[in-house]
């Protein structure tokens, strides 16, 4: 897509200097097109200015110049993003989080943190864990991604299957309107029931609706124990089934993963130090976890998932014995992403639906890459119905890539909206996913939505050409 990218007054360029300091102002090209990325395919939409405000105050300021000059601002924090939510599509201005980095209280008596958006999820986590409390979050860029972002695409993560995704933490926020008001959305209770939730509203809405810059999470107790299992099937779908039948039988794992062969064979080329056999007839692992306070109940919850597997086609479990084991496992797991994306370039979509429903919705995926001519390598987090899809384009032509495979994906989708599922579980529509977003809903709710972003941000300049469809 191109876009006319609206001129840039000088005189507004010498305002955004008084507010944010010279120093964090950027119009260099290459700074810009460094920020005009995040890790969505190979796109690349280069802001033309970068700001880097270093309180709430200087953000109120910076919006309200933008709505003055109607000009477009893309709030961007960790850039990990696979939607292309962070893309300043229509030019703009960059706003970066990266400064609003501090965790500003752990509240150990009710359980509760108060953090800037910039954290990184990793660091607030293990900061939290040195003081025995448990944010459970994890989404598999942890390490590098921003809690704001988290926020922002109502992320979730390997053990979202037991606690739940980032929306069931968020007590509250401060957050700046698109025009430049500074409101909190609730309050710092475990319930309310005092007007509309503004607070889930905010959680997902991709940036769109207003620039968090506090966020108040619940917190949970550290778990002390874990029992992790690899479990080789030797058909997908039989692994597909199995996650269903374990939820059936009485057990809620911390964790269910999912990963087709190449997943796993292609990231053990990609990451040194983890080596797992797998057999040649071996076409997917579950990748299953319980945690708790006692060991003897979770060997117990163990060997009841095992009872399950009986039934179905399976090689040796592998059983992590040591710490150094589990984190292998993990290290696994969490870099199948960018294995799959350093093997080709690729489309990677992120359906959901009720979990019984996932291997109809895995041979969908292969019946679409039958049909149109791609290959297709799946994983996800299978425990919630939620499956990675990532189309590889390897040997297919440009004109297959463009034409083809948008086709495979709306089937997909229909497929998926047909299941009582939806187009994203956790990486949200942003750019890339906002045109099949009329498959999911009815032209009532889309107007419904875009009429809400129309009363928080009149002016259209928070986040532009996200979620919506292009207008034909």
């Amino acid at each position: 897509m191109t876009s006319t990218l609206k001129n840039i007054p000088n005189t507004m360029i010498a305002q955004l200097q008084q507010i944010v300091g010279q120093s964090f102002l950027f119009l260099d090209q290459d700074i810009c097109k460094q920020y005009g990325h995040d890790e969505t395919e190979d796109l690349n939409f280069p802001p033309q200015i970068v700001v880097k405000p270093q309180n709430t105050q200087q953000i109120s300021e910076i919006v309200k110049l933008a709505n003055h000059y109607h000009v477009p601002v893309t709030p961007i924090g960790g850039r990990t993003g696979l939607s292309g939510g962070a893309l300043s599509i229509h030019g703009g201005i960059a706003l970066s989080m990266e400064l609003f980095n501090s965790i500003l209280e752990i509240d150990e008596k009710n359980l509760q943190v108060i953090t800037q958006p910039g954290v990184i999820t990793q660091v607030l986590r293990d900061t939290l864990a040195q003081k025995g409390l448990f944010y459970p979050v994890d989404p598999s860029s942890q390490g590098s991604c921003f809690i704001g972002g988290n926020v922002a695409e109502n992320s979730g993560g390997a053990r979202a299957v037991k606690y739940g995704v980032t929306k069931d933490y968020i007590l509250n926020l401060e957050v700046v309107l698109p025009t430049g008001e500074i409101i909190w959305t609730g309050a710092n209770t475990l319930k309310n029931a005092t007007g509309y939730n503004l607070t889930q509203l905010m959680v997902g809405s991709e940036g769109t609706l207003g620039i968090v810059t506090q966020i108040v999470l619940k917190l949970l107790p550290l778990p002390t124990h874990n029992v992790l299992m690899l479990v080789p099937f030797y058909q997908a779908t039989q692994a597909c089934e199995a996650v269903s039948a374990i939820f059936r039988a009485g057990i809620t794992p911390s964790a269910l993963e999912f990963m087709e062969r190449d997943a796993i064979t292609w990231t053990m080329k990609y990451v040194d130090g983890v080596n797992v056999p797998v057999g040649d007839n071996i076409q997917a692992h579950l990748l299953i976890e319980v945690d708790g306070n006692y060991p003897e109940i979770l060997f117990q919850e163990a060997e009841k998932i095992m009872n399950v597997l009986e039934n179905y086609e399976i090689d040796e479990i592998l059983f992590a014995d040591t710490e150094d084991q589990k984190n292998a496992l993990w290290k696994l797991r969490r870099a199948v992403g960018e294995a799959v994306k350093s093997n080709s370039i690729y489309k990677e979509e992120d359906a959901v639906v009720p979990r019984y429903e996932l291997p109809t919705l895995l041979k969908a995926v292969k019946d679409a890459g039958k049909k149109y001519g791609f290959h297709s390598v799946c994983y996800g987090h299978a425990g919630d119905g939620n499956l990675h899809i990532n189309i590889i384009k390897g040997d297919m032509s440009d004109a297959d890539w463009q034409t083809q495979v948008p086709k495979g994906i709306v089937e997909i989708f229909k497929e998926t909206v047909r299941l009582k599922g939806t187009l994203s579980g956790e990486h949200g529509i942003g750019f890339v996913q906002k045109n099949y977003m009329p498959i999911a809903f009815s032209k009532v709710e889309l107007s419904l939505m875009k009429a809400i972003k129309s009363v928080f941000d009149p002016n259209g300049i928070l986040n532009p050409g996200k979620i919506f469809p292009d207008e034909n």
